[in-house]
């Protein structure tokens, strides 16, 4: 990876301290407490106690940015140009039902442009980053984007909106228009990593 800022480097440490925390209750995913936060969206003890390690590492570092996580609400910092975004348990459906597909996704906004972030695949041990001006890496690999041309010769990745969305019908006629027109189409149930 290129030489890391100090905050990407803090954003590193923290989805790795949570990464820990998820793979120890992964491994104990039937006995967690799970809630529900609409139709097949969930949230569960694992979530929240990823985002709470987040948040302390992060507001411990920088105590002056705002904050916006799943799983809490909003919090202005006294800095109102920078503001972290945290998704502690990307793939929540996907934890819950024991399937290791799921991430720590972590980023950092400077007035209201995303300029670095991170996902992290504990199941993995991959860390993809990104600053702005310094391109995509996973680990020490540069990321690159693939040089295909033709619609049909490209592989798209797409989330879907949970059961009972009103958002629903309309992208399934999306994905309907899609599919015989590209190589195929992949949803895997974690957005982060799924790009």
């Amino acid at each position: 990876m290129a030489q890391a800022s100090a905050n990407l480097n803090i954003m590193i440490k923290a989805a790795r301290k949570a990464g820990r925390s998820l793979i120890r209750d992964f491994g104990e995913v039937e006995n967690l407490q799970v809630s529900t936060k609409g139709a097949g969206d969930f949230v569960s003890k694992a979530d929240l106690k990823a985002e709470e390690l987040i948040r302390e590492e992060l507001t411990e570092a920088r105590p002056n940015y705002g904050w916006l996580g799943e799983e809490s609400d909003e919090v202005k910092g006294e800095d109102p140009t920078r503001r972290w975004i945290v998704d502690p348990l990307d793939g929540t459906t996907n934890y819950l039902h024991g399937l290791p597909h799921w991430a720590v996704s972590i980023g950092l906004e400077h007035k209201g442009q995303t300029v670095a972030a991170v996902v992290y695949d504990p199941i993995k041990d991959e860390m993809f980053t990104s600053e702005k001006g310094q391109g995509c890496w996973l680990n020490d690999n540069r990321l690159r984007v693939s040089g295909r041309t033709k619609l049909i010769e490209m592989i798209f990745a797409t989330g879907l909106p949970f059961a009972g969305s009103t958002d629903l019908p309309e992208s399934l006629q999306d994905l309907a228009r899609l599919l015989p027109a590209c190589a195929g189409v992949r949803r895997w149930g974690a957005a982060a990593l799924d790009m």
